[in-house]
């Protein structure tokens, strides 16, 4: 029985994250260099072969349609992030609503596909939450992460619904793909990518790794492209912590990546969306 690896890409500038915010106001945005395009483009040969999912900000795809594009010429899916990077659940059900249509939208005049699935900023989602990202035309969501200390990270009960695979089916048509953590006795240790594949020695990493696919068959991966930038601009006024969780081992993730894609290489690399139609005969027909 095969195993499934789900690398899972945010594709957002380093302007743009939330640790951010406070020192980056949104109106800002635009007088930044995107960096951007060269850390996909470098993502997309590393990535070589294997099938990815690329969450992308609409603000993003408005100024680099070709990335857009590139992406899904590729064999890669797209999947919408947003529009502007904005917590969902700070954000009121009409602006939620006109964010997720217009990102959706944005992508699909782009590469002239449907676009099925979605993933919170700083996986900020909720059951409601959740009800309202279905009602906007989406298949799925994967902004489920289940490392709780995190205080950005929403807070979704999945207790009464049907799991398959690592996908929960939340109704007939909408499914929730969590990112891959491990559970040791009563806790939640965060393997699922971002700073925590930058902060932990990799065997270890691949240990947890290796105990995910023993007990489900899949694990999905997170990232950004700026994790392989490391000559990003620093954002010095942030706070020593802020500062400590963006950009701890940059210089390592280009080589971590190379050596997880190498450990798993017997795994089968596919996006999101072929998952689900692995489990699921209604997604074949999107």
């Amino acid at each position: 029985m095969d195993n499934f690896v789900m690398i899972t890409v945010d594709v957002e500038d380093w302007f743009q994250v939330e640790n951010f915010k406070s020192y980056i106001p949104f109106s800002s945005w635009s007088s930044y260099q995107l960096r951007v395009e060269k850390s996909t483009y470098d993502l997309l040969d590393l990535l070589d072969f294997r099938r990815a999912t690329f969450f992308i900000l609409g603000w993003i795809a408005e100024r680099l349609p070709h990335l857009v594009r590139d992406i899904h010429a590729r064999g890669h899916e797209v999947a919408s992030h947003g529009y502007n990077h904005n917590l969902c659940n700070l954000e009121s059900e009409d602006d939620l609503r006109k964010d997720l249509t217009d990102s959706k939208k944005r992508l699909e005049d782009i590469i002239g596909s449907p676009v099925i699935g979605y993933r919170a900023p700083s996986f900020s989602v909720d059951n409601d939450i959740l009800k309202i990202i279905e009602d906007c035309g989406y298949l799925y969501d994967s902004s489920f992460n289940s490392f709780a200390i995190h205080g950005r990270y929403g807070k979704v009960d999945l207790s009464q619904v049907g799991k398959k695979g690592i996908a929960v089916e939340i109704s007939d048509s909408f499914y929730e793909l969590p990112v891959s953590n491990v559970r040791i006795g009563n806790r939640i240790f965060p393997l699922g990518g971002g700073g925590y594949f930058r902060m932990i020695p990799f065997p270890l990493f691949k240990l947890g790794v290796r105990q995910i696919l023993k007990q489900d068959r899949a694990y999905l991966f997170y990232m950004h492209p700026w994790e392989i930038d490391p000559e990003q601009p620093r954002v010095n006024q942030a706070s020593a912590f802020y500062r400590f969780r963006h950009y701890v081992n940059l210089k390592k993730t280009h080589s971590k990546l190379s050596a997880l894609f190498e450990t798993f290489r017997q795994a089968r690399f596919i996006s999101c969306r072929e998952y689900l139609e692995q489990l699921y005969d209604a997604c074949c027909d999107l």
